[in-house]
């Protein structure tokens, strides 16, 4: 989708900038998924907001079969507050979208068997996974921190794709090291 150019009063394109519209739907979008994560990415880190903590959390990382529980719930809990905020923010968008999918295939693998409906099935996981996705491939409109860098200006549709391409193997690389 094309859309008009700006400059920057030097006669340097800034990229195509999104409709109004678009870019204020992908900001809500953004600013909702990257509140959630980052909620629950502190909750594991430091228990905030009603969380288990760092060591209630890599003890649940041990008893699913991952190796070195501390060190994979410190990244999950790292994966998600940075994800989350990069996508709250518009920053390093694709990034910080993979981040946030990467967790979620394994929150997938994970509670696959509890069916689709919540409470124990896996529709959030996915509406979440969905929007991360999403967010990656159409990038975070002009509302964004990413705008103003000078090579994240324009949405590249192969960041995205490479974002999700990093997000699917590091996240399936993981689940197959679960003993």
């Amino acid at each position: 989708m094309a859309f008009p150019g700006r400059t920057n009063g030097l006669g340097d394109r800034t990229g195509p900038l999104p409709p109004a519209g678009l870019s204020l739907g992908l900001l809500l979008l953004r600013l909702m998924l990257g509140i959630i994560m980052t909620g629950h990415g502190t909750q594991k880190l430091f228990g905030w907001f009603g969380g288990p903590g760092i060591d209630a959390t890599a003890k649940f990382f041990g008893a699913d079969g991952y190796p070195a529980p501390r060190t994979m719930a410190v990244v999950a809990g790292l994966c998600e507050t940075l994800g989350g905020l990069g996508l709250a923010l518009g920053l390093l968008t694709p990034l910080a979208a993979a981040a946030v999918l990467g967790v979620m295939i394994n929150a997938l693998g994970v509670t696959w068997d509890g069916g689709f409906f919540l409470p124990k099935g896996v529709e959030f996981t996915l509406l979440v996974a969905l929007a991360a996705t999403a967010l990656a491939l159409t990038g975070p409109g002009r509302y964004s921190v990413d705008r103003h860098l000078p090579g994240l200006r324009r949405n590249r549709p192969a960041y995205g794709v490479g974002a999700i391409v990093l997000a699917l193997v590091a996240g399936a690389v993981i689940l197959l090291i679960r003993t």
